[in-house]
């Protein structure tokens, strides 16, 4: 099998920090490679000099044996590289159509946009992916995994000879995923080549040929996806053996006093008569399909949307909560799924962000800031964090995915939390912070804080919880005590097959 495509050390470097040195690798006609590495390691990087958003600084680009020079995305594609990014890309206010053809709408002698045509490509395109929907609907209308999906479809609208796919699965559904992977091996089987990027070791062993590991900007190695186990590429994307990843279980956990309780709670539409108790230093995770309810329960909570009707318990008080400043001002945090859009200030540096939900605590007595005692309080989150940064002064869209996770649980853990409701801990974080936010989260649950986990992967709630309520259509259909849990009673549950009234 001939390589189509060859990269030759290729470095790239952005202010005081090497993110790609010196990287070699090649990739075959027809074979999908998968590439790993953690947060950081220089993945996304290395990937946009391939797809014209990055110029090498050093190194050469072959294609099919030619060497290649880009100076735009738009280069990459015409030569044959199309690129999902991991960040949408999609403009809200155009139609599903005028997203995926942007610029390259069919159009009659005149000019004039060809819309029945470009209604009937579209149509096309929609129904790989089983997608009933009309082609003028606005993009600003669909859900994120939709979106997610229509990034898909707008690189392969381009016919290319390499899809480069970075992280495609993390807002999709299980049923999404299996339509996106039969898609990919039907492109294969076309002729098309695929690069990978996954933090899910699970999909390279579903999906890929072969699977090339990245550590700190460097190649590391690569193999036949065949001849490795998942424990040899945690060895190789960290640098060392991941023993004990969740941590230990607090037996007594879900018998210790009650912290928080939630009882009757109801938003037409959403989720109707939900009541559980959450003990001290308990985790209890939320299982369920995508719409089941549990985001919107988070949110109605924390007060961020309205409840129609549900009562509020913390530390045997009833209280009221009716906005997410009064959630705060009660000791209660709630960690969105979407850091970027709703969890951080993108724009604003570490330390702002750090600081943010507390400023009050570090005015003085007229009201004014005090400067040292913010960087003080800042330069002991980032070590307890282990945050990594430049500086506390770098921008938070300059950190790396698992770096900006951290960096939202530091910023909310400065409120000294009764109650945590975190939705997603890990999505699009790598092992190795993995391992650091379950360790967290077990720190905080010793010192008697609530947490409840809202995750679409089961086995991390089993690995960290210590209950389980299995949420389906916006009710709890069943409640699960550690010692006997498994993925399929949990997910019997949550499909709506088994249904218990919980207690």
């Amino acid at each position: 099998m001939e390589y189509i495509l060859q990269a030759e050390n290729l470095s790239k470097s952005f202010p005081g920090v090497q993110a790609v040195g010196d990287v070699s690798f090649s990739l075959r006609a027809g074979e999908i490679l998968a590439l790993v590495g953690e947060n950081g390691a220089g993945k996304s990087t290395l990937m946009q000099m391939l797809g014209g958003v990055q110029k090498p600084e050093a190194g050469h680009i072959y294609l099919k044996g030619i060497p290649v020079i880009f100076s735009s995305a738009s280069d990459a594609i015409h030569a044959g590289i199309s690129m999902v990014f991991q960040e949408l890309s999609l403009v809200n206010g155009l139609s599903i159509s005028e997203n995926i053809f942007a610029n390259r709408q069919p159009v009659g002698r005149i000019n004039n946009i060809q819309w029945k045509e470009l209604g009937q490509r579209t149509r096309e395109l929609l129904d790989r992916f089983n997608l009933d929907l009309d082609p003028m609907t606005r993009v600003k209308r669909l859900t994120m995994s939709n979106q997610q999906i229509l990034e898909i479809l707008k690189a392969i609208s381009t016919g290319p000879k390499i899809l480069i796919l970075d992280e495609p699965t993390s807002s999709l559904t299980e049923a999404e995923t299996v339509d996106l992977f039969e898609n990919i091996q039907k492109l294969k089987r076309e002729g098309m080549s695929f690069i990978y990027i996954t933090h899910k070791l699970g999909e390279v062993f579903q999906l890929a040929d072969r699977v090339m590991v990245m550590r700190d900007g460097k190649y590391v190695g690569s193999r036949i996806v065949k001849e490795v186990t998942e424990g040899d590429l945690v060895g190789m994307m960290v640098g060392r053996e991941i023993n004990d990843m969740y941590g230990a279980t607090d037996r007594s956990a879900s018998s210790r006093q009650n912290r928080f309780s939630i009882e009757g709670f109801t938003r037409k539409g959403f989720f109707h008569d939900v009541s559980f108790e959450l003990g001290q230093g308990e985790i209890l995770g939320l299982a369920g399909l995508v719409g089941a309810g549990r985001t919107e329960l988070a949110r109605s909570i924390f007060g961020i949307d309205p409840k129609d009707s549900g009562k509020l318990t913390l530390d045997g008080e009833p209280v009221e909560i009716n906005s997410p400043k009064e959630a705060i001002d009660q000791g209660i945090a709630y960690l969105t799924e979407d850091r970027k859009g709703q969890g951080l200030f993108m724009d604003m540096t570490v330390l702002e962000n750090l600081v943010a939900p507390v400023l009050k605590e570090f005015t003085n007595r007229f009201g004014m800031l005090v400067g040292n005692k913010i960087t003080d309080n800042v330069e002991d989150r980032i070590r307890k964090f282990d945050i990594t940064t430049p500086s506390a002064g770098q921008k938070v869209l300059n950190l790396s995915g698992g770096n900006q996770q951290k960096c939202m649980i530091a910023m909310w853990m400065g409120i000294d939390p009764k109650v945590v409701l975190f939705d997603e801990p890990t999505r699009g974080v790598d092992v190795g912070a993995r391992t650091e936010i379950y360790h967290k989260l077990r720190e905080l649950a010793k010192e008697g804080t609530g947490v409840v986990i809202i995750s679409s992967e089961l086995p991390e709630l089993i690995g960290i919880c210590d209950r389980i309520l299995a949420v389906h259509q916006g009710q709890i259909t069943g409640e699960v005590f550690r010692d006997e849990f498994s993925e399929e009673l949990i997910m019997s549950y949550a499909a709506g097959i088994k249904n218990q009234l919980h207690h």
